[in-house]
């Protein structure tokens, strides 16, 4: 990934050169030249290609303060052995309402009846 990134901006800085040697360029179109076509697509290209990387520690991280809170409960724990005991806690429906955001599977009774066409 770096090789290509080194690659284009070589590229980049060969054209910002022979922008600025040239006898109608100036150097402010060398600059420009070099950051347009140069900088600014490699940061995002490089941008994208270490999101995984970024995801990856956040991840880790989430990971380890996760298992701190483990660890420091545990801890506790141990410490305190009337704290061990589990609470009697309110039991939860089996069934919360909504939950799936599905239909509930019961029929509904027929609002509107059936409406038929008079012969003449």
């Amino acid at each position: 990934m770096y090789l290509v990134l080194i690659a284009w901006l070589y590229v980049a800085l060969m054209m910002a050169v022979a922008e600025a040697t040239n006898t109608t360029g100036s150097l402010l179109g060398a600059l420009i030249t070099f950051v347009l076509y140069g900088l600014l697509p490699m940061s995002v290209v490089l941008y994208l290609m270490g999101s995984p990387a970024r995801r990856r520690a956040l991840k880790a991280k989430e990971a380890a303060e996760r298992a701190e809170v483990l660890a420091a409960a545990a801890a506790k724990q141990a410490s305190d052995p009337a704290e061990a005991t589990p609470r009697p806690t309110e039991a939860a429906p089996s069934n919360p309402p909504d939950a799936s955001r599905q239909a509930t599977g019961m029929t509904e009774a027929a609002t509107v009846a059936s409406v038929r066409e008079e012969k003449r």
